[in-house]
């Protein structure tokens, strides 16, 4: 007997938060009202709210907390440790931009997105990018690469790679179970959208004027880097998400164990973002053009979604989507993922499987191996797919303007790029390994 039934309009705030994460934005001058980090914060106290009073009047308040508190607190201060330190590191030049240079630039942002993380490796490397470019007629496709290859597709192999995997990290999936079994996914991903985008800059260099070429050798600097303290934050990150857990203090899983022991990572990660905010030059942070509002934006957005989203699991975990193959797992979250945003996805969809039958012998996160590979694999890559996808999409595209390139429209962006590149490399990769 199902001791909390959730009723179907229950899900109506969720769908209505991201429906505004997904659309306001497109609206004239209403987007305009939706870029102030107070106004969304607004629409998810006014979203999220209602929803927390009827979990607790309804005897639910359990499942509101643990969601906020050991869901939502882990999840921002991770993004935090991650944005502070490396918007910490600062890389400068204006390197020869051919194709070799900008495929290794890009070779380097894909194996940098998974430790850390994607919006780490993009917010490093995108003004490097467009300072070697700068002077380069044809310049828009390697944005558009750079957006799939290193703010999405290079982050599949850790939990601090992408937001929706470390939500499943959180669920129970191990730090390593990505690498030890998605490595083949990621490597061929990569090569292919690699190998791709040397080719067709390879054709665009060949078409650029010669005064454009005569410029960029001339004006060519050599690498700069700075706050490099930071790298030993980063790393304190990453060996406080692998070691800082109930597998090594198994006193953090108790289930009486005080809240405080319970988010020991959570206090590291407040430790690191002072360490690493103390110890580096302020010069350094203004040379990155550092800001805190991307990840309030982040932190103010996603209490909305947590909190909406906290009867919408439960409702799903009762009520089961109709699919039950891997393939379908890696389409219907790649879909979503692609037009909503992909970490409360992949928490959608990894309910879902929760109520497919399972071996407990293999089980990760409680569901089968292979639907945790078809999750991850739809809302790492296809949060490619638009603008809005994935967090870095949106800033990376808004740098690139800001520095006078003319980047494509939401549906330009499809039509033009993802559609006829990324999908086809996904559905490849599908075939191979789902």
């Amino acid at each position: 007997m199902i001791e909390h039934l959730i009723p179907a309009w229950m899900l109506i705030p969720f769908a209505v938060m991201l429906l505004c994460i997904a659309v306001l934005p497109l609206i004239p001058h209403v987007g305009e009202w939706w870029e102030h980090n107070l106004h969304k914060l607004y629409v998810s106290l006014l979203l999220g709210t209602p929803v927390g009073l009827w979990l607790c009047f309804n005897g639910m308040d359990h499942e509101l907390i643990h969601q906020m508190i050991y869901d939502y607190v882990p999840f921002i201060l991770l993004l935090m440790a991650l944005f502070v330190t490396t918007g910490g590191i600062c890389i400068r030049g204006d390197l020869k931009a051919t194709p070799r240079t900008t495929t290794i630039i890009m070779a380097l942002g894909w194996v940098l997105a998974s430790f850390m993380g994607t919006t780490g490796a993009a917010m490093l490397l995108i003004r490097l990018v467009l300072s070697t470019i700068q002077q380069r007629k044809y310049k828009v496709h390697t944005v558009l690469f750079f957006i799939a290859i290193v703010a999405n597709c290079g982050g599949l192999l850790s939990p601090l790679g992408d937001p929706p995997l470390f939500l499943l990290f959180q669920k129970g999936t191990p730090f390593m179970w990505w690498m030890q079994n998605m490595l083949p996914e990621w490597f061929v991903t990569g090569a292919l959208l690699l190998g791709i985008y040397f080719v067709l800059d390879t054709y665009y260099y060949k078409k650029e004027p010669t005064a454009n070429l005569m410029a960029d050798v001339r004006e060519s600097t050599k690498l700069q880097m700075s706050g490099l303290v930071n790298i030993f934050w980063l790393l304190c990150v990453i060996c406080s998400t692998m070691f800082i857990n109930s597998t090594y203090i198994p006193e953090m899983g108790a289930h009486d164990a005080p809240w405080y022991l319970k988010l020991l990572r959570e206090w590291a990660f407040i430790l690191i973002i002072l360490g690493s905010w103390v110890t580096t030059k302020k010069e350094v942070r203004v040379k990155n053009n550092y800001s805190w509002t991307p990840i309030l934006e982040v932190a103010c957005v996603f209490l909305g979604i947590f909190a909406t989203m906290t009867p919408a699991l439960m409702f799903l975990q009762q009520n089961p989507l109709p699919v039950d193959a891997p393939w379908q797992f890696v389409y219907c979250t790649g879909a979503l993922s692609a037009f909503l945003d992909n970490a409360p996805t992949a928490m959608v969809f990894h309910a879902t499987a929760t109520t497919l039958p399972v071996d407990a012998a293999t089980a990760v996160a409680g569901i089968a191996p292979e639907f945790m590979k078809a999750i991850s694999m739809g809302a790492v890559f296809f949060g490619a797919l638009t603008y809005i996808g994935n967090g870095p999409n949106f800033m990376v595209k808004s740098i690139a303007e800001q520095e006078g390139i003319d980047m494509p429209s939401f549906f330009g962006y499809m039509i033009k790029f993802s559609l006829i590149i990324l999908l086809p490399v996904y559905i490849i990769v599908q075939l191979i390994f789902i």
